[in-house]
């Protein structure tokens, strides 16, 4: 089976080499790999890289460079499966780092019958530092992020709603169509949800396994949640059934911070008091969780005070999102359908017989 490795970059130059070579370094058979590599309008040297690669001695049957200009992910998502043409495509971050057998193990199980399979996906930092394993520590613990298992390496075969750098039979793009292009940091979610729903399932696999780089600073990780959160607010408004109830609890953790912080005000203080102590709970438990856990470093001792600053950024993000829904979903137009009618025309396309 051929295999069609997808990439998206918005200046990413100082990740991709590294990328570039868990790529090269795959035992995959080269000449049944094409690689895409989609630049996203990048203004450092990110377009560099891709021609330097494209251009080096790597033995696969081709490396195509596209560019794309209209803004998000998904956007450079649906350009690089126009384009691509592998039997199994697979989608890896720029930020990724994938071990050798990863295309290969991707296949074997597609070939015993899976239609979309993946692994874990745990986080890791470059050039590591006390500062970024404490941020680390925070971005793994379930009480700080996630509690998706694919978020950590996975013990037995089991089917999940979502997965990250993802191998997927083309036919699967060829009938839901690519991702939605209003969509930002949920476009995963929003074309998993269609895949589950056209009949599909995702397999997460035991023996694959891929890496996924944190956000090396505070500012970034802030950043990061917020954005998630603002996200998860808009995409009520086009597709609901994609979010769980979990997308919702730092939210409904700043509104309590709110509602009790407005009783307080009136002389009634048990609900704060209560929501402190039960947050306190959590917080110490977790925190102690990493202390016992992970390798100790002295920043864990900021650890109570990173995880509320990353909930409740988060859950304001999900406030604004639900503020500007409306205004934000009376501008949308039909573009993002056509772009997924798009895709899925060109897959059927380029399909080779």
């Amino acid at each position: 089976m051929t295999v069609s490795i997808c990439v998206i970059a918005l200046n990413e130059g100082a990740v991709l080499e590294r990328l570039f070579r868990d790529i090269t370094n795959q035992d995959y058979p080269h000449e049944k790999i094409e690689v895409v590599l989609v630049d996203s309008n990048s203004n450092d040297n990110t377009v560099e890289l891709m021609e330097n690669f494209k251009n080096s001695k790597h033995g696969f049957s081709g490396v195509k460079i596209v560019s794309n200009n209209r803004g998000n992910q998904a956007s450079s998502w649906n350009e690089a499966l126009k384009v691509a043409t592998g039997d199994i495509i697979i989608r890896i971050d720029a930020h990724a780092s994938i071990p050798e057998q990863f295309v290969s193990k991707n296949v074997c199980h597609i070939k015993e019958g899976e239609d979309i399979t993946g692994g874990g996906r745990p986080n890791i930092v470059s050039q590591p530092s006390p500062w970024k394993l404490t941020l680390l520590a925070a971005e793994e613990s379930l009480f700080g992020s996630s509690i998706a298992s694919y978020r950590r390496q996975v013990n037995e075969k089991e089917y999940q709603d979502s997965m990250f750098h993802a191998a997927y039979r083309r036919e699967v793009f060829a009938k839901v169509g690519g991702f939605n292009e209003n969509l930002g940091r949920t476009e995963d979610n929003e074309i998993h949800y269609r895949i589950r729903r056209a009949g599909y399932k995702l397999c997460c696999c035991p023996d694959i396994i891929s890496y996924q780089m944190t956000r090396n600073t505070l500012r970034d990780m802030i950043k990061q949640k917020y954005g998630n959160g603002k996200w998860i607010g808009l995409t009520l408004g086009i597709c609901k059934g994609c979010l769980s109830y979990f997308h919702f609890v730092p939210f409904l953790f700043v509104m309590a911070i709110l509602g009790s912080a407005v009783f307080s005000a009136f002389g009634i203080n048990i609900f704060l008091i209560l929501l402190v102590c039960l947050y306190g709970l959590f917080n110490l438990v977790n925190t102690i969780s990493c202390f016992i856990t992970r390798e100790i470093q002295p920043h864990f001792l900021l650890l109570p005070v990173l995880f509320p600053i990353l909930h409740i950024v988060y859950g304001v993000g999900t406030i604004v999102g639900l503020i500007k829904l409306p205004f934000w979903k009376k501008n949308l137009d039909g573009s993002a359908e056509r772009q997924i009618e798009e895709v899925k025309k060109a897959i059927i396309k380029n399909t080779v017989k």
